[in-house]
């Protein structure tokens, strides 16, 4: 009887090993498939990331594909659309100076094709050139203060007559109000005499017909349009500056119509590009806000412009600086702040900065902004 009773409890040890041992199969078994999914969706996440990193080059190279064949399209139809040859024509004082330069903005702005001859409206000047410097400065009505009056005394009173002498600052209005058109005219001949006589002082004023007319359409939307419009009017308009500063100069300054300049500052700005060795730099910034004091070598405009006009509905122009720096100058995969310190030869930044901000009232009408240089 004794004996029995073993043998059931052995049988009986033995069924629960077997289970045992078939449930810990079962289980292994279970964790080994959901190794092998856990490995399937890793490496199948590896090939989608490898996908999207082909893809993201193939983009980039689409892209300045694009950009080149736009470079090539544009020389094809004529040099004189990227080298300005000038014609003469009459405007305010029967004295107006016109460059085909303008027609590539037909290449970007389809309402522009069927106009005949884009031209600035309004230019006062003595068509100087051959100097080593242009300084651009767009202008706009502010709701209830102009700081052009102090930009310009600030600017032109911190240069010597020498500088004066090889550089000319061209002054672009860039609003339809007539009555802001005559008084900046007015007062930038009253005030400045002097530099309008002698050329180093210059006007223009953009047509109407340039702006497409959804930007009219966009600044009378909701706020978030209006700041859209206003982003894309001013990618628009300093192209437009560009274009006519390009042939004046060796060296293209872009700056805003409410800063104020530092003393010395043209010959700190001389002294400085002077002193760069290498001349395959691709701008050098002399303040850090937004697109002011940026340098630019004119021979390189045409590449700045076209990739402006390419992009004006989609960013700011201080961002589309930094993307067209990224297309031509950074690796995919690394971040723009590990590109601009590897590059910080090519994309350099002059300190301190040269230029105060000064201007409370924006040129987006009823706002406000207080950004100043550190």
């Amino acid at each position: 009887m004794r004996a029995k009773q073993v043998n059931l409890l052995t049988a009986l040890i033995a069924v629960i090993l077997f289970s045992f041992s078939c449930f810990c199969i079962s289980r292994m078994t279970q964790t080994r498939n959901q190794l092998i999914n856990c490995r399937n969706h890793i490496l199948e996440f590896k090939e989608s990331f490898l996908r999207l990193q082909n893809k993201t080059e193939s983009n980039r190279h689409q892209l300045m594909e694009a950009f080149s064949k736009i470079k090539y399209d544009n020389r094809q139809s004529g040099d004189a659309s990227v080298n300005l040859g000038e014609k003469e024509v009459n405007t305010l004082d029967k004295n107006k100076t016109v460059s085909n330069t303008f027609e590539i903005l037909k290449f970007f702005l389809s309402h522009l094709k069927k106009v005949d001859r884009i031209y600035p409206n309004v230019i006062i000047s003595k068509k100087k050139k051959g100097v080593s410097f242009a300084l651009g400065i767009s202008t706009v009505k502010r709701r209830n203060h102009s700081y052009l009056k102090q930009t310009l005394t600030s600017l032109i009173s911190r240069m010597t007559l020498s500088e004066q002498k090889d550089s000319v600052v061209i002054v672009s209005i860039a609003d339809s109000n007539k009555e802001y058109s005559k008084s900046v005219v007015d007062m930038i001949r009253k005030t400045f005499k002097r530099q309008v006589k002698s050329g180093s002082l210059e006007v223009i004023s953009i047509p109407a017909f340039f702006y497409p007319d959804m930007l009219h359409a966009m600044q009378s939307t909701e706020d978030l349009q209006k700041r859209k419009s206003w982003q894309m009017k001013q990618v628009l308009d300093f192209c437009f500056l560009m274009l006519y500063a390009q042939p004046k100069a060796m060296y293209y300054l872009q700056l805003e119509d409410d800063i104020i300049a530092k003393k010395m500052y043209f010959t700190k700005i001389t002294d400085f590009v002077h002193s760069i060795t290498s001349n395959n730099w691709f701008y050098i910034e002399f303040s850090v806000l937004g697109f002011i004091g940026k340098l630019f070598k004119s021979e390189d405009l045409t590449d700045f412009i076209q990739f402006f006009l390419m992009f004006h509905k989609d960013r700011p122009i201080d961002w589309l600086l930094e993307d067209i720096f990224k297309v031509k100058m950074c690796n995919p995969r690394e971040t723009f702040e590990k590109c601009a310190e590897r590059n910080k030869q090519i994309r350099i930044q002059y300190r301190p900065s040269l230029f105060q901000h000064v201007g409370i009232q924006s040129s987006l009408r009823e706002t406000k902004q207080y950004l100043k240089e550190i």
